[in-house]
């Protein structure tokens, strides 16, 4: 059987450390809060990674702030997966080189950039991954990609170019429109991410939804990822919440177990299966990874 690790999908969100009830009262730095969280799990997903590109500078402290077995699972930046990115988050250069047109704008979206600025984008961020990758602590690059993306031709060409400008470092797909893998998708699905070695992200989250994918359990390489989205129908697609607050969700120990077998299923058929929880609202996802995790041994 493959390796599991368990961890969450942020070790930073403020509703965690204002809870009180995960870091110890000393843990006060960016760099204590690592340490203490690498101590408890050896697998975190880097969620700012989606909200803005990070520095390699960052990404060397990531890497000398914890154990030589520890795994860091990176979201792709929100431009690369086609959502839409505010003008703020991009380096000041960028922003000053773009055209004058789009200088005004809210917010752009890829296709609105030249192409020589994308390029310049991908690099950075292939960049910012070096000293995780270089260190043995890059696990995936995580690309979740927005209800809007359907399947299609231009789509799965997308995400093998996406695979090419990071050919170094391994990626995962999380779709979030169940067309993906409907009953006439699902084969053809499937099928492209092993025939291309891609990682299909599993997911547990609320059902009923155009963006509700159903909770398979599929290997399509030898890494396996599960992602618990919580199940709160209330706010999985409420507009105007924040994050914490559309994750907001405490898993029963029934519903951990009902994902035991199956993770066990997909650890049997790969060489390491990452099982992350995003219910990241005060100390909910780390106290649902610890139980799973007890589950499992």
């Amino acid at each position: 059987m493959g390796e599991i690790l368990v961890g969450t999908c942020s070790w930073t969100d403020p509703t965690l450390i204002r809870s009180g009830r995960f870091y110890p009262a000393e843990a006060k730095t960016a760099e204590a809060r690592l340490q203490f969280y690498a101590s408890q799990f050896r697998l975190v997903e880097v969620d700012s990674s989606y909200y803005s590109l990070p520095s390699e500078a960052t990404a060397r402290l990531w890497a000398t702030r914890t154990g030589p077995d520890f795994v860091f699972d990176v979201k792709a930046f929100r431009l690369f997966t086609m959502h839409p990115t505010t003008l703020q988050v991009l380096p000041k250069d960028i922003r000053e080189s773009l055209p004058e047109e789009l200088r005004h704008k809210t917010n752009i979206y890829q296709r609105d950039l030249p192409r020589p600025l994308t390029d310049e984008l991908w690099l950075r961020f292939e960049k910012a991954l070096l000293p995780l990758d270089s260190a043995g602590k890059l696990g995936v690059v995580l690309f979740q990609f927005p209800p809007w993306y359907y399947p299609g031709d231009a789509q799965r060409d997308y995400i093998l170019s996406c695979k090419e400008k990071l050919m170094q470092y391994r990626i995962a797909v999380e779709f979030r429109h169940n067309s993906w893998v409907n009953d006439k998708n699902r084969d053809r699905t499937l099928t492209f991410l092993r025939e291309n070695d891609v990682p299909f992200v599993c997911v547990d989250e609320p059902q009923g939804f155009k963006s509700s994918v159903p909770p398979l359990a599929e290997a399509t390489s030898d890494i396996a990822l599960v992602r618990f989205h919580g199940r709160n129908r209330d706010t999985w697609e409420k507009p105007g919440i924040t994050t914490a607050e559309r994750f907001n969700y405490l898993y029963t120990e029934d519903e951990l177990r009902e994902w035991v077998p199956r993770i066990k299923t997909l650890a049997g058929n790969t060489r390491q299966c990452h099982v992350l929880f995003n219910n990241c609202h005060e100390d909910k996802a780390v106290r649902n990874a610890r139980q799973i995790r007890l589950m499992l041994e």
